[in-house]
């Protein structure tokens, strides 16, 4: 059976940021936006996936569907295989990691890295757009993916690297990296009964893992760049973008 879920990770003790989810966008908490960009793809049910009684009382409230989840989750992706291996089985084949502090990704973007992953059955996706301007490849709150040729918006193709910084760049194809990954299910449980890997622990970059298995992430094209809402200022950017 071919049925996509979207589960979103989200939780209260992030390192920069913590509370995140909650903070207020145009009255909304965070959280409930990003809920709704995913509801607005329409590619399937979505779930948020949490530790925290707050956040899943504020997604119920706001008719979401939370599900609840051990505190001890080192990534996302394996936060969300507990919520699908303990709640949706076998009737989901495709899973996607939205990342809760996105709340202006277009749903576009998200339908259209399912669509991808469907027409070109790989493993694990993701999306990536052009830098915004060039002061964000020295930001480390922006993860930058290095690819092999110029994306553009039929691309699916391999991720060589990712990195917050990197030295003695010349002619490599950098973009913005967006946080959304998408499983296969089968893909999904490979990936959480690999050790966290070197460069995951290194980066804080949860597909380092992936990469240095041989599991292959392909990359899309996305027309807009979403911005992750890291900090305070980034807050600030994206209340300013939403409004």
């Amino acid at each position: 059976m071919k049925n996509t879920a979207i589960i979103i990770p989200s939780r209260l003790g992030a390192e920069r940021f913590p509370n995140k989810p909650l903070e207020k966008i145009n009255n909304l908490p965070m959280i409930v936006h990003t809920i709704k960009r995913a509801q607005e793809s329409q590619i399937g049910e979505v779930f948020v996936a949490t530790p925290d009684d707050k956040i899943f009382d504020i997604v119920k409230e706001n008719g979401g569907q939370p599900i609840m989840t051990k505190h001890d989750h080192l990534s996302g992706s394996d936060r969300i295989y507990e919520a699908y291996s303990n709640n949706l089985g076998d009737n989901i084949d495709l899973i996607i990691n939205l990342q809760g502090d996105m709340p202006n990704i277009k749903p576009s973007s998200i339908s259209k890295l399912e669509k991808l992953m469907r027409e070109k059955k790989c493993e694990i996706g993701t999306l990536a757009s052009v830098l915004r301007s060039k002061n964000e490849i020295n930001d480390p709150n922006i993860v930058k993916v290095q690819v092999d040729e110029d994306l553009n918006d039929s691309s699916f193709i391999y991720a060589k690297d990712f990195f917050r910084i990197k030295k003695d760049l010349r002619n490599e194809k950098i973009y913005h990296h967006i946080g959304i990954y998408a499983f296969t299910n089968v893909a999904l449980t490979k990936y959480v009964k690999l050790s966290r890997s070197k460069l995951e622990i290194e980066r804080k970059l949860e597909q380092m893992r992936a990469i240095e298995n041989n599991i292959k992430i392909m990359v899309g094209f996305s027309d807009s760049s979403p911005l992750s809402v890291d900090t305070k200022e980034d807050l600030k950017k994206v209340i300013e973008e939403m409004n």
